[in-house]
C-alpha cells in the first residue's frame, strides 16, 4: 500500500514584513444590504459583471482587487466588492449593462452571499487582465457551471473538468470575511537570535496529527475544499446524535486546523479531555464517532440529507459490527483512543434549502476493526457504501 502525505467604503493596503493585505471596507449607507435567504442562481448578475469585464479600467480594478485580498484563493465578498470605494465597482458594472446603480444594487440584494476569486490556480495566474475570462455561477458541486463571456454568450460547464479559458466563479460564500487584523510591523530582531523558547505541551484530550482523502469532494467551480472533523454522541438521553465539537478553519483555538487539499499534518484538538470526562459521566457506557465533512455551508454545521447520513452509518455499522465509535481506552502505561460499539446513529440534520449540502466523507474506523492497515495512521474514514474515503491519525495526549 502507497503512503501520500475548507462611513466611506475604503480600501486600505497593508505592508508589513515583506506581506500585503487589505481589510474590507466597512459597510456603510452606500453598501449592500442583507441577502434574501430565497434567492435563485445569480445568473444574471454573473452576466452582468462578464459584459463589465468588456471594460479594460474594471479589469484592472477587479484584478488589483483580487490580488490585494487577503482571504484564502484571494477570495472577494461580491456584494463588499460592489460597495467599496463609494461604489465604483457598482458603478462601473452598472454602466457597462446600461442600468441603473438601484437596479444593480436591487440584483444584488436579491442574491445569496456571493464570493467572487478564480478557482483554478493555473486560471489565477494565467489570467493578465484581459478579455480572455468567463464569468460562471452555480449553487452546488454537482450544478453545470453556467458561464458568460465579455460578449454575454452564455455557455454550460463541464461540472467535473474546467476549461482552458480562465474562469472567474460567482458563487456562495463558504469564505468567513470577519475583518483580519493588520499585520503588526517587524520591530528589531524580527525574529532572529536569541534563546528559542519550547513550545507548551499539548492540553491533554484526543488529538488528529495527520490525514490523507482519496478526493476533495469539491466541484472545480468552488475551489479547494474545506475538511472538518466533528464528535457526534449521544443527544441527551435520546436514541439520537448530536455534534459535541467541531474541528476546522474556523472552529476557533486548540479546535482550528485548516485542510484545503488532500494531505494535513500538525495536531489539532478535537476533543479535550475535560470534554471526554464530562461526555463519559453523562453518558456511562456510551462512546463518540469521530466524522469527517466536506464543509459546502455553514461552517462546524453538519447540513445533509438525514437520508443520506442513514444510509452512511447503517453501511459502516452493519460491517464492523458496530464497532464504529471510539473512547479514551489509556492505562497507567499507555494513552491510547481505542475502537468502541456503537449504540447511537440517528442524525436529525436539516437540509439546506438555498446553499448546497456538506459532503459526508465519512465515520472514522479503528484499522484493526477494518482488518488492513495504512503505513502512518491508525483508522480508516468509511463512507457511503462502505468506501474508505480516507485515513486520519488519532493521538491521546
Amino acid at each position: 500500500m502507497v503512503y501520500r502525505s475548507h462611513g466611506v467604503a475604503a480600501l486600505i493596503l497593508i505592508a508589513a514584513c515583506a506581506d500585503r493585505g487589505v481589510t474590507p471596507p466597512p459597510m456603510s449607507e452606500t453598501s449592500l444590504p442583507a441577502i434574501s435567504p430565497s434567492a435563485k442562481r445569480p445568473e444574471a448578475l454573473a452576466k452582468m459583471v462578464a459584459t463589465a469585464l468588456k471594460n479594460a479600467a474594471f479589469r484592472a480594478y477587479l484584478r488589483a482587487q483580487l490580488d490585494a485580498s487577503p482571504y484564502p484563493e484571494h477570495k472577494l465578498q461580491f456584494q463588499t466588492f460592489l460597495a467599496a470605494n463609494t461604489g465604483r465597482a457598482l458603478r462601473q458594472v452598472a454602466t457597462e449593462n446600461g442600468v441603473s446603480k438601484e437596479a444593480l444594487t436591487d440584483r444584488a440584494r436579491s442574491a445569496i452571499a456571493l464570493e467572487a476569486y478564480f478557482p483554478v490556480p493555473e486560471h489565477r495566474a494565467a489570467w493578465t487582465g484581459d478579455e480572455h475570462v468567463l464569468v460562471a455561477t452555480a449553487l452546488t458541486d454537482d450544478d453545470p457551471p453556467i458561464a458568460f463571456d465579455t460578449d454575454g454568450r452564455r455557455q454550460v460547464l463541464d461540472p467535473a473538468t474546467p476549461p482552458a479559458t480562465p474562469v472567474l466563479a460567482l458563487v456562495p460564500v463558504e469564505t468567513d470575511f470577519s475583518p483580519r487584523p493588520a499585520l503588526q510591523a517587524c520591530l528589531e530582531d524580527c525574529g532572529s537570535g536569541g534563546t528559542p523558547v519550547p513550545p507548551p505541551p499539548p492540553a491533554p484530550g484526543l488529538y488528529m496529527t495527520k490525514s490523507h482523502f482519496v478526493q476533495d469532494f469539491e466541484g472545480w467551480l468552488k475551489g479547494s475544499p474545506e475538511f472538518e472533523v466533528q464528535i457526534l454522541g449521544q443527544k441527551g438521553q435520546t436514541d439520537s446524535l448530536i455534534s459535541y465539537q467541531c474541528a476546522g478553519e474556523h472552529a476557533g483555538g486548540p479546535y482550528t486546523f485548516d485542510q484545503n487539499n488532500l494531505d494535513w499534518s500538525g495536531s489539532v484538538l478535537l476533543f479535550s479531555k475535560n470534554q471526554i470526562d464530562q461526555y463519559n459521566a453523562a453518558h456511562p457506557n456510551q462512546n463518540v464517532r469521530v466524522f469527517v465533512v466536506e464543509d459546502d455551508d455553514t461552517a462546524c454545521q453538519i447540513k445533509t440529507d438525514p437520508d443520506r447520513f442513514q444510509r452512511l452509518i447503517y453501511a459502516v455499522d452493519s460491517a464492523y459490527n458496530r464497532y464504529t465509535s471510539g473512547n479514551d481506552s489509556s492505562t497507567a502505561v499507555q494513552k491510547y483512543f481505542g475502537y468502541a460499539q456503537s449504540v447511537y446513529n440517528i442524525w436529525q440534520a436539516l437540509a439546506s434549502l438555498v446553499k448546497s449540502n456538506d459532503e459526508l466523507v465519512g465515520d472514522a474506523v479503528k484499522d484493526q476493526v477494518v482488518g488492513s492497515f495504512y503505513p502512518g495512521f491508525n483508522w480508516f474514514v468509511k463512507g457511503e457504501n462502505n468506501t474508505t474515503n480516507g485515513w486520519i491519525n488519532l493521538v491521546i495526549y
